[in-house]
Formats: C-alpha cells, structure tokens, sequence
C-alpha cells in the first residue's frame, strides 16, 4: 500500500489578507465590505451588533482573565477572547462604562452568552473575509 504524499498549499502573502481581516475585526462585517460583498458585510453587521446590544441590554457580564485553577483560567481567558472579537463592540463597551459586573440570574446569564456568540460570530465573519480574499471562497 502506498502512502499518499499531500501537497502544501503556500501560504497566501499577508498583503493579501491582512487588510480585510483587521478591519473585520475592529469593524463586524468591515472585511466584507472592503472586499466588495456588500450584502454579506450588512448581514454581519447587523447581526453580530444585534447580538451583542441583546447581551447587553440583559446586563450580561464581560469577561476579564484571571487566573485560579485550570478550568477558571480556561473559561476567564477565552471568554474574555470571544468578548474581544467582537472589535469596537467591546472596545466601546468598556471603555463607556458599560461593561457589567458578573450577577446571579437567568437573564445575565443569557445576556453573557450573548456577548461572548456575537465575538465568535465575528471570529467566522473574519475566517470567511481571509478565504474570500485569498481566492479560496467566492
């Protein structure tokens, strides 16, 4: 049985992409617009933003990293991660003042769960703007 030898794709140069991802980042949907994917861009705007006013508007908690065992470090760090993927959401949001502490409650703990999908929601909007811009996906 022969093995199967796979050829490496280069990776595609970093002026290729970079652009569009940074600005997906700070900006929900900003990548696809720069890319010319207008419908796209609006559609991420809108719902990544909706995502985030919902958790804030249920008082959910932004995460901060800090440090205990390994499960509270896992948690605090990539919820505070996910938080910082939504880009000038996030940035605002603590910056104003609007950024709640941590409550007991069903509602803030939906509210929270709001805040950290709309930072993963902009984490695939930036996957989708770095394959649209190095050609792997229309």
């Amino acid at each position: 049985m022969a093995t199967q030898v796979s050829k490496k794709e280069p990776t595609p140069p970093i002026s290729m992409w970079a652009a569009p991802v940074i600005v997906g980042w700070l900006i929900p949907g900003g990548g696809h617009f720069l890319l010319k994917k207008r419908g796209r861009a609006a559609l991420l705007l809108v719902s990544v933003t909706v995502m985030f006013v919902f958790g804030l508007l249920m008082r959910g908690a932004m995460f901060h990293p800090e440090k205990g065992d390994l499960l509270t470090t896992v948690i605090n760090y990539g919820g505070f991660l996910s938080n910082l993927s939504a880009g000038v959401l996030y940035l605002l949001t603590t910056m104003l003042g609007y950024a709640q502490p941590d409550v007991a409650g069903h509602v803030h703990d939906y509210g929270t769960k709001f805040l950290v999908t709309a930072g993963l929601m902009n984490v695939l909007a930036m996957v989708d703007a770095f394959e649209i811009a190095t050609g792997k996906k229309d």
